[in-house]
């Protein structure tokens, strides 16, 4: 497995090496019949390359590059891992700070607009 197949966390595996190794350029319908079974794990949670990438449509890929782009372009929110999270200070004691992004999640009260 290549050391360095985990991004953005999305974890290609094996699936990197065997796509790196693909003769290019390939047509999606190609590269899906060849390679689309192949699972890739984001954040504990597994996908196929097929389920991924097939609502593209793209008509061919010039090299692994536009491939790999493809398919972080179509992962979602379950490759993100803990959603909200931060590795910044914690709220100083009596602070009250909103997690970014999360605007449900508590936080100061919105104020009326007259």
């Amino acid at each position: 497995m290549a050391e360095d197949s985990r991004e953005r966390g999305v974890e290609l595996g094996d699936l990197q090496e065997t796509l790196e190794a693909e003769e290019y350029p390939i047509g999606h319908d190609e590269l899906l019949e060849k390679h689309g079974d192949e699972t890739i794990e984001m954040s504990g949670n597994t996908t196929t390359l097929e389920d991924l990438i097939d609502p593209l449509g793209e008509d061919k890929y010039r090299d692994y590059e536009e491939v790999e782009g493809a398919i972080m372009n179509m992962v979602g929110d379950e490759a993100i891992g803990r959603k909200n999270y931060s590795d910044r200070t914690p709220p100083a004691t009596g602070e009250d700070r909103q997690d970014e992004g999360a605007p449900d999640q508590g936080g100061q009260e919105e104020q009326e607009s007259f």
